[in-house]
């Protein structure tokens, strides 16, 4: 038989070593928040917190209780657009990043 190793703990590891696979993460989550995609922005962003900011710092830098962040990001929550501005910015801050916006002229 196999040994396997839990595909959630696989990706915190990397993301935790990895920096260019973190900063790949949130760009993939901010993506799916920008194409309507909140359900797969949540799961990405709690395991990119997991893997980098940890939910209790996160608290701390947020002003808000952890548990309520572990609900926020679980498959059922629902986050105001604050927390999830607020939750970006940390993890931004944690891994060194700022976000620019393009636009895109039309034609």
């Amino acid at each position: 038989m196999a040994l396997t190793r839990d595909f959630k703990e696989t990706v915190k590891e990397r993301a935790s070593r990895d920096p260019a696979f973190a900063k790949a993460m949130l760009d993939e989550a901010a993506t799916a928040f920008l194409n309507g995609e909140p359900h797969v922005t949540r799961l990405i962003l709690r395991d990119l917190v997991n893997a980098s900011v940890g939910f209790e710092d996160l608290a701390a830098e947020t002003k808000r209780p952890s548990k309520s962040l572990h609900r926020m990001l679980s498959e059922k929550g629902n986050p105001s657009m604050d927390n999830i501005a607020a939750i970006f910015s940390a993890v931004c801050k944690r891994l060194g990043v700022a976000f620019e916006a393009h636009g895109i002229e039309a034609a």
